[in-house]
């Protein structure tokens, strides 16, 4: 009888499975796929995190930290927040100021606060630093002095103290965080009531430069174009094996440094240069040119460096291009020229898009070639972003620079993508 049983049971088909169970299994499934493949790009994007994304946090972090009066001086900028700025500075801001620098000579922080306040008023950081060595001011108990004491002890060791102006630039910076980098990289500034104005003609260079930066990267992008497209549709008309023998010719520059290729460059144009004495031979020119330490050696050899950043993304496109199309069109009646300019040129629309972006954002961001082949009037932003960083340590203004440069690119980057979704009928 059990082994009938058994078998009877056996034989019994399986219950099938309720749709809640399937759509249970199904999530499961999905959910397993979606782990792993995290766990696949987990590695990549982490790297991305940190060596791509965490940088550009902190950059635009501190483009509008201003923690130096904020902290250093945290007793002074609590006396100075009723302070309306235009009466009479209060007694008790002078003892507070006295006892804060005497905490910074301690802990050696006056360093970092003179050298803020004297990025706003120059000549601050005598000011500070020889106030701070003054410190601590005490009477004869070794009480910390009342406050009409400490504010006549104060004007005595510099009679600056007595004045406005480094009153205002301390209670106008007591935040932690401030446009004031921000709004001078473009040449504005906050006046003492906290209303954002124009610069002092002295200061507003920041416009004119980025300016240059983008008319010098807009000429030398439109220069790489038109050496690129001809050059480009030539090598996508030959046959593979030509072609890949030429492509070599357009990488050689990838495996060169840009530092010899601009050194190089320096000895071909300069007066007694190999540019110099063809075009004299030929009977061109009668006397050397100038073409080093002026825009027109940055132009030539920005072209250099960033044609084959102009001429891959062209070549990639027109060879997806079907050669017959244009013959179409001229068995049609069209004449090739305007059956190049109607039918081929449109489909390689693309690639101009690309490479232009490409080489556009690279040309905006180039430090070494102007620094090198350029003279004072063609240097660009990242010239002043690295004066900023290497020279005054004046990082909060390196990152307002580098801030404004992301942004415009971003900017430009939208474009683009908008331009290529109307292109291809999307937007």
């Amino acid at each position: 009888m059990t082994t009938i049983a058994t078998s009877s049971a056996a034989a019994m088909p399986l219950a099938e499975p309720t749709p809640q169970q399937l759509r249970r299994e199904l999530r499961a499934a999905e959910t397993r796929k979606r782990v792993a493949a995290l766990a696949l790009i987990a590695p990549l994007a982490i790297f991305l995190l940190l060596t791509f994304v965490a940088p550009i946090v902190a950059l635009l972090q501190r483009a509008v930290e201003n923690p130096e009066v904020a902290t250093t001086l945290p007793r002074t900028v609590a006396a100075l927040a009723r302070w309306d700025r235009k009466a009479a500075v209060p007694d008790q801001a002078y003892a507070e100021l006295a006892e804060d620098l005497a905490r910074a000579k301690e802990d050696t922080t006056a360093g970092p606060l003179a050298r803020r306040i004297n990025i706003e008023i120059s000549g601050s950081r005598s000011l500070i630093m020889g106030t701070t060595r003054a410190m601590p001011l005490r009477d004869a108990d070794g009480k910390p002095l009342p406050a009409a004491a400490a504010k006549d002890a104060l004007i005595a060791i510099n009679a600056q103290w007595g004045q406005p102006d480094i009153w205002r630039v301390i209670a106008q910076n007591g935040s932690l965080y401030s446009p004031y980098y921000l709004l001078a990289s473009m040449d504005l500034r906050q006046n003492i009531y906290g209303d954002i104005v124009q610069a002092d003609p002295d200061a507003s260079i920041y416009r004119s430069i980025f300016g240059r930066t983008l008319w010098m990267s807009a000429v030398v992008t439109v220069i790489t174009l038109l050496l690129a497209y001809p050059l480009a549709y030539w090598l996508s008309t030959m046959s593979e094996r030509r072609a890949n023998l030429l492509m070599i010719l357009v990488l050689i520059p990838f495996w060169t440094s840009i530092l010899v290729r601009v050194a190089a460059w320096i000895v071909l144009l300069q007066s007694e240069g190999l540019v110099n004495k063809a075009l004299m031979l030929v009977g061109i020119a009668h006397a050397p040119l100038e073409m080093v330490f002026n825009r027109v050696g940055v132009y030539v050899s920005m072209t250099h460096i960033l044609l084959p950043f102009m001429i891959l993304p062209l070549y990639s496109v027109m060879k997806s291009v079907p050669p017959t199309y244009l013959k179409a069109a001229v068995s049609l009646g069209s004449h090739p020229f305007a059956a190049f300019w109607r039918v081929y040129v449109p489909q390689t629309f693309p690639g101009i898009g690309a490479g232009v972006l490409l080489v556009f954002i690279m040309a905006g961001g180039y430090y070494i070639t102007p620094a090198l082949l350029g003279g004072p009037n063609e240097q660009m932003v990242s010239y002043f972003i690295a004066y900023f960083i290497n020279t005054t340590i004046n990082w909060g203004m390196a990152c307002a620079l580098g801030a404004l440069l992301l942004t415009g690119t971003l900017v430009l980057y939208g474009v683009y993508r908008r331009f290529a979704r109307i292109d291809v009928g999307i937007g």
